[in-house]
C-alpha cells in the first residue's frame, strides 16, 4: 500500500473520533480532527500526483473518504442535541447534501452496471463544492456568525454540482 492510500485511510480512521468529539461536545477537538482530515484530503492527492502513486484503490477510496467525512459532519452538526442550537446546521442543508451524494452514488452504480466500467473524475465545480462544504463545517465548529452564509453557499454549489453530475451521467449513459 502506498503513502497516498495510507493518508486516505487515516482520514477514514479519523471519522469516528470526529463524531465522538461532536457528540460529547468537544468541539475544539472535533475542529482539530476535521482540520487534520481536511489537510489529509489535499495531501493524499498531492502525494499521488507528485510521487506517481495513483491507484485504482485510491481513485475509489479518496472520494469515499471525502463523502464519509462530510456526511458524518453534516449529520452530526444537523442532529446532535449535545451542541448549542445556534451551531446546528439546518436540516434542509443536510437533506440537500445527502441527496446529492446519494444520487451520485446511485448514478455511478447504474453507469457501472450498464457500461461495465466508469472513470471517476471530480469536476471543478465538485471540488469547489467540497471546499465550501468543508468551510461550512469549520465555520460551524468555531461558532462563526457567518456560518449561514457558508452553508447557503454550500447548498447552492451542491445543487449546481449535483445537476452537473446528473448531466454527465446522462451523457455517459447515452454514449454508444
Amino acid at each position: 500500500m502506498n503513502l497516498a492510500n495510507k493518508i486516505t485511510i487515516l482520514r477514514i480512521l479519523l471519522i469516528p473520533f470526529f463524531i465522538a468529539f461532536v457528540l460529547y461536545s468537544k468541539l475544539e477537538a472535533a475542529f482539530v480532527v476535521f482540520i487534520i482530515a481536511s489537510i489529509s484530503d489535499a495531501l493524499d492527492g498531492y502525494v499521488a500526483r507528485v510521487m506517481n502513486q495513483r491507484t485504482e484503490l485510491g481513485e475509489i477510496l479518496d472520494p469515499l473518504a471525502d463523502k464519509a467525512l462530510l456526511l458524518s459532519a453534516f449529520i452530526c452538526l444537523s442532529t446532535a442535541s449535545t451542541i448549542p442550537a445556534h451551531l446546528n446546521i439546518p436540516v434542509y442543508v443536510l437533506i440537500i447534501v445527502v441527496s446529492r451524494d446519494a444520487i451520485i452514488v446511485f448514478g455511478v452504480i447504474l453507469i457501472h452496471l450498464i457500461k461495465g466500467s466508469i472513470a471517476i473524475r471530480p469536476s471543478p465545480v465538485g471540488k469547489i463544492t467540497t471546499f465550501f462544504q468543508m468551510l461550512t463545517i469549520l465555520g460551524v465548529l468555531i461558532g462563526a456568525k457567518f456560518s449561514p452564509i457558508l452553508w447557503n453557499a454550500a447548498v447552492v454549489l451542491t445543487i449546481i454540482s449535483g445537476a452537473y453530475y446528473i448531466k454527465e451521467g446522462s451523457r455517459l449513459l447515452s454514449e454508444k
